[in-house]
């Protein structure tokens, strides 16, 4: 076995980040206050927008959208089936019924085909999830929501800094929802935001996350229902740090990506992830199809033996227990194919080409067993 561990994922994290927790220890306000005010600036800044909103995960960010949206009982929301079940479960959440549709074999993102197919006259949004980095061709479901008279709530929780024609993830949709979790391209360790260019959808998410408040004439009025979705200036504190690494990171995620799709050039049955021309792609997660039929988890297991940490892609909503009776157009087969065939390689900033090139090496021993 070999003794160093290769991490599927490690937050690259240091004595910036520990600098600024102290300061906001020492400064005696840690719950959400300046620090997380200056990290939605810097978000807002970053991608182009007019308005950033912080929460405590971009699942709840998620939440935030759709009911700003006023979206609700009644309304249909078309979400792709191969996402993580936290897309569909803030659909659920906020009373609407998610449909689940099929992805794109090559970007993994929502096939707009598919999402035409599925609109009846109870869609109200399309929820597209741009995966793993991948930033999404928005311009056809664009179409769509003008004709359909709809709304778009983008799931960018891996794509911060990822771009499509020059434009960045967070621009295109109503509101664009990002992660902070660890394994995303920066971490607060926990959190996430929304990022919109609409006042009104700012200004209601705002209320939504702290208890249904705002002030008027100078006072605090509890103006309807909330609850508590701050991130606390703790995290706050962490995200900054991170932000003024994010060009290094991404840089690197790229740097890492290209070497890995150099060497499975000489690897047989195996597909690595594509880039259009016009995508900047950041690899928030690098995921190779593997053409052997039923192989991925045998080599995820391989892989284990030689201390090599593997995972899946993601899920395939439908074959989940608790999305098996969900509203679903077509057989959504290309889900069910990525979900079983999907494997993604580590991508640690600290990697070097040699844990790079063992990495493939055993893969490519695996992949000769089987």
């Amino acid at each position: 076995m070999r003794r160093k561990k290769i991490k599927l994922i490690e937050p690259f994290v240091g004595k910036e980040e520990m600098k600024n927790i102290n300061k906001v220890l020492r400064s005696g306000w840690l719950t959400e206050g300046p620090r997380t005010e200056e990290l939605e600036q810097r978000i807002r800044q970053y991608v182009g927008v007019n308005y950033a909103v912080a929460a405590t995960s971009c699942t709840t960010a998620i939440e935030l959208a759709l009911r700003a949206l006023k979206i609700g009982p009644g309304d249909e929301v078309i979400i792709p089936d191969f996402t993580h079940p936290a897309t569909g479960n803030m659909v659920r959440w906020v009373g609407a019924t998610p449909v689940l549709v099929d992805v794109d074999m090559s970007s993994y993102n929502i096939d707009p085909e598919e999402v035409e197919k599925a609109i009846t006259k109870k869609t109200r949004c399309i929820l597209p999830v741009s995966w793993g980095g991948n930033p999404l061709d928005i311009g056809p479901l664009d179409e769509m929501k003008e004709k359909h008279d709809l709304l778009i709530v983008e799931d960018a929780a891996c794509s911060l800094g990822a771009e499509y024609n020059g434009k960045k993830t967070g621009t295109m949709a109503d509101i664009t929802c990002l992660s902070f979790h660890p394994r995303k391209i920066i971490t607060t360790g926990e959190g996430g935001m929304s990022v919109t260019d609409d006042p009104d959808n700012a200004e209601r998410m705002r209320r939504l996350k702290k208890f249904g408040m705002e002030t008027i004439n100078g006072e605090i009025r509890f103006t309807g229902e909330g609850t508590n979705y701050k991130l606390s200036d703790v995290l706050a504190a962490i995200g900054l740090a991170q932000m003024d690494k994010i060009d290094v990171i991404i840089k690197r995620r790229i740097q890492l990506a290209k070497y890995y799709t150099d060497l499975l050039a000489k690897v047989d049955s195996v597909r690595p992830p594509e880039e259009k021309k016009n995508a900047k792609h950041t690899y928030q997660t690098y995921a190779i199809y593997i053409e052997k039929e039923g192989a991925r988890d045998k080599i995820i297991e391989n892989l284990r033996k030689e201390n090599i940490e593997t995972q899946i892609g993601t899920y395939a909503l439908h074959l989940q227990p608790s999305y098996r009776q969900a509203k679903k157009v077509g057989e959504l087969e290309r889900t069910e194919k990525l979900y079983r065939n999907l494997l993604t390689l580590p991508m640690c900033q600290s990697m070097t080409k040699a844990d790079q090139e063992y990495v493939v090496s055993e893969l490519q021993k695996s992949i000769r067993t089987l």
